[in-house]
């Protein structure tokens, strides 16, 4: 009955978002390349590479960037494991498919997420053939899950993760949602709370295993490259002084609306008593960019656009003027972004809803500031925050606060990097402890 309900309106659903689905569709870019792909239909290059795999495919699909790098990050290991496997990758967004198009390894074939109509979705499992399917952490597409199970195809969300606010949701349909969850073979969670959200939604607890989480596996991470360091540092060093060693960058990373300008206000106040501070804004949807220009004009403040600069337009203030902040309104380059900073704040969290994961940059070793809205991670601030390996502020002037605090008091934002990299130690091991179950899943359906 759920599945015939999901059916019914989902279309209705499609129509009524498709104005909105467009005008993203042409602000972000990108989604004309292989349009067809998301109904089913291949160019003759795309199913030539198919016709040539050398076995059956693992699908594994992600929705965005941020699911995109922690599936690249589980393909590794895949590939250390059992270098010969045979490899699709899929996403959602256009930016998800330009990361996966510039990072997926060689041999890892990239496509577009199919819509999740009946027809569709049973087009695109003849055509591809998967051995299994893999959904990354809280994607759940009823049409795919059912038509792969008719057909003996196992499928996975691996890194699962559920919100309190979407456990409820669900848990409040578990009649309807029950049986589409219950097609599924396994769920492997990232921490208890998951576990037990997943149960209450309706699904069998007999599927359920906490396996810990991928992205906050220290252990199978990898750094930036000094290639894209060695660019940033040279930003760095053209914008704000040659050499100057002395100083201490804060970057807001993966911002909303009005997070931008009340974190520069702190800036401003804070620089009267630290000269040597810089300001960098990452926000989280790049198109932003003109609109925060203006905004910042209207603080008197100048803005170096990240994008600009690559374009050889570079700010020069004059003596005495203020220093610009950085704006960097280009995408895949947030972890490095992190690795140059002194101080992190995570947006989301002040003025949007359920905040932004914190891991990466504390995995990068940086002090983590995080606002009072972090609801979608509530389990991992609560670890983070209990074992001192985390700072979170109800507010601007507690943000304000807490960094100056850290300048006047060095070893407190040492403290802080070194214990939120303890904390995350449980994870350790994770991407390891999924590729084991997919290894074990393939040779059960081999």
């Amino acid at each position: 009955m759920g599945l015939v309900i999901y059916n019914l309106l989902l279309p209705i659903y499609l129509l009524v978002a498709l104005p909105g689905l467009l005008v993203k569709m042409k602000r972000r870019g990108g989604y004309g390349a292989h349009f067809g792909q998301r109904f089913g239909r291949y160019d003759a290059g795309t199913l030539q590479t198919l016709e040539a795999r050398s076995g059956p495919s693992w699908w594994i699909h992600a929705v965005s960037v941020g699911e995109v790098l922690i599936a690249l990050k589980l393909i590794e290991r895949i590939r250390v494991r059992c270098p010969e496997q045979a490899l699709l990758l899929s996403t959602t967004s256009s930016t998800g498919y330009a990361t996966a198009r510039e990072k997926a390894p060689e041999g890892v074939m990239v496509i577009y997420n199919p819509l999740d109509l009946p027809g569709i979705v049973r087009r695109v499992l003849r055509r591809l053939r998967p051995q299994l399917v893999v959904l990354m952490e809280s994607e759940l597409w009823p049409n795919l899950i059912a038509s792969a199970a008719r057909r003996g195809i196992p499928v996975v969300i691996a890194n699962a993760r559920l919100s309190s606010r979407s456990g409820r949701r669900y848990a409040r349909f578990r009649r309807l949602a029950g049986p589409t969850l219950n097609r599924l073979r396994a769920v492997w969670t990232q921490e208890e709370e998951d576990s037990a959200r997943w149960a209450a939604a309706g699904l069998s607890r007999s599927k359920i295993e906490r396996l810990g989480s991928i992205k906050f596996d220290p252990v199978a991470d990898r750094p930036p490259g000094e290639d894209q360091l060695g660019i940033l540092r040279e930003i760095l060093d053209d914008l704000w002084g040659v050499g100057d060693r002395g100083l201490h960058v804060i970057l807001l990373g993966s911002s909303h609306a009005g997070e931008e300008t009340g974190v520069t206000e702190v800036y401003l106040r804070m620089r009267q008593r630290y000269p040597q501070i810089r300001l960098v804004l990452v926000p989280r949807h790049f198109e932003r960019a003109e609109a925060l220009v203006a905004e910042l004009d209207s603080l008197g403040v100048p803005v170096q656009r990240r994008s600009l600069w690559l374009a050889g337009q570079r700010a020069t203030p004059g003596a005495g003027e203020e220093p610009p902040l950085l704006l960097v309104d280009t995408t895949g380059e947030l972890r490095a972004w992190y690795a140059l900073a002194q101080a992190v704040i995570v947006g989301k969290s002040f003025h949007g809803r359920g905040g932004q994961n914190p891991v990466e940059p504390i995995l990068a070793g940086r002090p983590v500031v995080v606002g009072p809205h972090m609801g979608n991670f509530a389990a991992l601030t609560e670890l983070l925050t209990r074992e001192q390996g985390m700072t979170q502020v109800g507010d601007f002037a507690a943000l304000e606060s807490t960094l100056t605090e850290w300048l006047d008091r060095p070893e407190i934002p040492r403290r802080l990097a070194a214990a939120g990299r303890r904390s995350l130690e449980v994870h350790a091991g994770a991407t390891d402890r999924t590729v084991e179950k997919l290894l074990a899943l393939s040779r059960e359906n081999a």
